[in-house]
């Protein structure tokens, strides 16, 4: 079947889902102790819900928590082990999720775009820009991010289901679609249970530019530090006070700089303090330590608490804790166990006229824990840039082209991989 001539079509529908997805307001909240971490969350799972049984697809579940799991069938006569796509609906707390105006600019002319707030994107900064002249590209309004992290990979998910149930002349495995809450705070699946997912083989569809494929990632660790200080009146305060947000600001002084984010690119790893709060009695520091070897991780995470130990030492009167946990494991050790994966991937991007980027993800995503667990999980581009904030875009071409993945996989799938295929095992990993 030949996709290209599709392409109108599935501009249309990748687009209007898109702009309708980035509206729903689900940021999520690290300091919730509930799933999903935000109430908002569950309107875009319902309506995916509602969306999915509207295409066709009788197997569709949303669980208690706000899990969105879907099927589609095999076609007929084909016998290729199922296959999974992931998305997350969540936006990342790091800016405004709430509101969200999306701004259409048709056929880019190359120059400055004045997305609105007195933010500009400019293509001397952002040189990735020209690749897209001509092109639609899609911005908010500067006051919000976008949200194509990673709404842009569910839209996409979606338009290639829709396309399939439309489409019975192209032939595929049985898929199954998961859409995901809380991945920006790294508990993506931690109430997934993977065990009952039909699929031993998954894509997420969360990276970023154009072509990109993503089977290596950074290990993480998140860090949370509590100082007890010894509060006593400031005017007799002499020799007795340990002041717990000076203690924090001295901590946070002895990170090494040339290992935080802003001085660090490539393979080299970092601190990153993400957030802190108290008063001269009690403060927190909340800290995410990367690298795509865990040794330094955890060299990184030895430190903060050999720095613990420094502050009590240099501050009798203070007591300072520091528990770190597990976010996500480098998924590229068993990757590499499943080549099969890989060539698929990039063959498929390269027909829908491309050629595919292997790029080693400074973060994670749900693959990474999938990955560990026992389902690999390569990353796919969905297309966005500048994640995170107001200085978000996305092409619709790229949208486009990561729809056309999807289902050129979905094509290779279906007659590359044997029935027989040798499974992963589950593990018990989280």
């Amino acid at each position: 079947m030949e996709l290209k001539k599709h392409r109108p079509e599935i501009e249309r529908d990748v687009q209007e889902r898109f702009l309708r997805y980035v509206t729903v307001h689900t940021t999520s909240d690290r300091h919730s102790d509930t799933t999903p971490s935000t109430p908002q969350q569950w309107d875009l799972a319902r309506m995916l819900a509602d969306e999915l049984k509207e295409i066709g697809l009788s197997d569709v579940t949303v669980t208690e928590f706000g899990y969105v799991i879907a099927r589609v069938p095999a076609s007929e006569g084909v016998t290729a082990p199922p296959v999974a796509f992931l998305a997350h609906m969540d936006t990342a707390p790091d800016s405004s999720g709430e509101n969200v105006t999306p701004q259409i600019w048709e056929g880019y002319d190359g120059g400055v775009l004045e997305i609105g707030n007195g933010l500009v994107l400019d293509p001397q900064e952002y040189p990735d820009l020209l690749d897209f002249v001509g092109e639609t590209i899609i911005t908010a309004d500067g006051r919000t991010l976008l949200g194509a992290d990673d709404k842009a990979g569910v839209a996409e998910i979606m338009t290639a289901v829709k396309f399939i149930v439309e489409h019975p002349e192209l032939s595929h495995p049985k898929l199954e679609i998961v859409f995901t809450p809380d991945e920006e705070i790294g508990r993506g699946v931690d109430k997934l249970e993977v065990q009952d997912l039909h699929a031993r083989f998954a894509y997420t569809m969360d990276g970023g530019k154009e072509g990109s494929i993503e089977a290596e990632c950074f290990s993480a660790y998140s860090v949370n530090v509590v100082i007890d200080g010894y509060v006593i009146h400031p005017g007799s305060a002499r020799g007795k006070m340990a002041n717990a947000v000076t203690i924090a600001g001295r901590m946070l002084s002895m990170l090494p700089q040339n290992e935080s984010p802003e001085a660090t690119d490539g393979r080299f790893g970092f601190y990153c303090p993400i957030e802190v709060r108290g008063d001269y009695g009690r403060a927190e520091i909340d800290l995410i330590i990367r690298d795509f070897e865990l040794d330094e991780v955890l060299r990184r995470v030895q430190y903060v608490e050999d720095l613990g130990r420094t502050m009590e030492g240099a501050y009798p009167r203070c007591k300072v804790t520091v528990t770190s946990q597990k976010q996500y494991i480098n998924m590229r050790d068993r990757l590499v166990k499943y080549p099969f994966m890989m060539d698929i991937l990039k063959e498929a991007i390269r027909t829908t006229g491309v050629e595919p980027i292997m790029e080693p993800i400074r973060g994670g995503t749900d693959g990474a824990r999938l990955t560990e667990m026992g389902v690999p999980t390569p990353n796919i581009f969905a297309g966005g840039l500048n994640f995170h904030g107001p200085y978000e875009w996305i092409p619709l071409r790229s949208m486009v082209r990561a729809v056309e993945t999807i289902l050129e996989i979905l094509k290779l799938w279906s007659v590359q991989v044997p029935a027989d295929t040798e499974l992963p095992e589950i593990t018990a990993e989280r």
